[in-house]
């Protein structure tokens, strides 16, 4: 294993204020920064064997399932990457930003052992986001089924999204991107740029936003969303939190609810790649939702977690957003109205696209979005 010990990053000051944290700084520490005390962490890399990892969950036995880009599922145990795949995984298309995506377990997994999957799917003459489960027994799949697929199918290889997100209720949430052609997000005949809203078999709940209208599918819960690369519940409230990649510029955090519009193409805070204004060139209009917190210039943001443990009790409630073009982990701390406070930066030292990030009994995991790719643990400076 590979170590590193790590002081975190100040968030961005003011000349004046800098001046005068540092001045302050001489009573706890020669540079001014936090104490061992007050947040000091190493980063551990736990394998560099991987290839363009996506994601990563936990299982109970405290092993971890990573899904690679490229179509492979792969088993972290006992601190070694096992050799073999998994397999029993359906056929994936690994085009573009597009493969074995997203990973989440059952709420009940201990007694079901079912794993939930997001894929590019090959479908007719184009490719799109597809949710599967099957059972994971015996470091095997069992079982595959076919969730749900966003329709319709289109090319080209961009914006796939696609995150996986059980709710208190047992509800699966399901982040679906816009597939690079911006006006099917403001389609409610279009899975496209929405968020979707299952039962745990895949089946549409009565009480979906848009259901029994003939111009809107029944699996949306709100739409007019971008690429959603990331979507956790608020610990505290259980609210489902989403984040998105804008163009240059405009990166979002949003608060999902049913049936809302989040804008996007007619509202954005980014600019397109060209330097043209997206959409009609405004950032608000009314029925359409305005961000929680946007980057600009962007950062393009994937993985997202709340942060709760005791390794870092002074993180407690702060949310971690890995950053795959600016090559850091965002730590944003909030207000009691979920108002961005302070954002620092973290392993900017290991100058790696973050792509995936969660916390597991207090540490927290990182997914490197590279070939070869790495998974790291962050935990306290100086643990045994």
């Amino acid at each position: 294993m590979l170590m590193r010990s790590i002081r975190p990053a100040r968030p961005a000051l003011g000349a004046a204020l800098l001046l005068f944290l540092l001045t302050l700084g001489a009573c706890a520490g020669e540079d001014g920064g936090p104490s061992a005390a007050s947040g000091n962490y190493s980063v551990v890399s736990l394998t560099s064997e991987l290839t363009h990892p996506w994601a990563l969950t936990v299982l109970p036995d405290g092993g971890m399932l990573i899904s690679e880009r490229p179509g492979r599922l792969r088993i972290f145990r006992d601190g070694a990457l096992l050799a073999d795949p998994v397999p029993g995984l359906p056929p994936i298309a690994t085009t573009g930003q597009g493969g074995l995506l997203d990973l989440a377990l059952h709420p009940g997994f201990e007694q079901n052992r079912w794993l939930y999957f997001t894929y590019a799917a090959s479908v007719g003459n184009g490719v799109t986001t597809r949710l599967a489960r099957a059972r994971l027994e015996d470091d095997r799949l069992h079982e595959v089924e076919v969730l749900f697929t966003a329709e319709p199918a289109s090319r080209g290889g961009r914006h796939f999204g696609s995150r996986i997100v059980f709710d208190r209720d047992g509800y699966v949430f399901l982040s679906v991107g816009d597939r690079g052609d911006m006006p099917r997000a403001q389609r409610l005949d279009d899975h496209a740029g929405t968020i979707v809203r299952l039962h745990d078999d895949g089946r549409v709940p009565a009480d979906n936003p848009f259901v029994g209208r003939t111009d809107a599918r029944p699996e949306i819960y709100a739409y007019g969303v971008r690429n959603p690369q990331g979507m956790t519940l608020h610990p505290r409230t259980g609210a489902l939190w989403e984040h998105e990649h804008g163009p240059r510029g405009g990166d979002e955090i949003n608060i999902i609810e049913a049936g809302l519009n989040y804008g996007w193409p007619v509202i954005s805070h980014g600019i397109d790649y060209s330097g043209a204004p997206i959409g009609e060139g405004i950032r608000e209009q009314e029925g359409m939702e305005q961000p929680l917190h946007h980057w600009t210039p962007s950062i393009a943001p994937s993985g997202m977690a709340f942060y709760q443990g005791e390794a870092f009790p002074e993180w407690e409630g702060d949310l971690l957003v890995g950053a795959l073009a600016h090559r850091h982990l965002a730590r944003l701390s909030f207000d009691a109205g979920n108002a961005v406070v302070s954002e620092v930066r973290m392993l900017e030292d290991w100058d790696s696209r973050i792509r995936d990030v969660r916390v597991h009994d207090g540490l927290i995991y990182v997914l490197t979005d590279h070939d070869p790719g790495e998974l790291l643990r962050i935990e306290p400076a100086g643990k045994p």
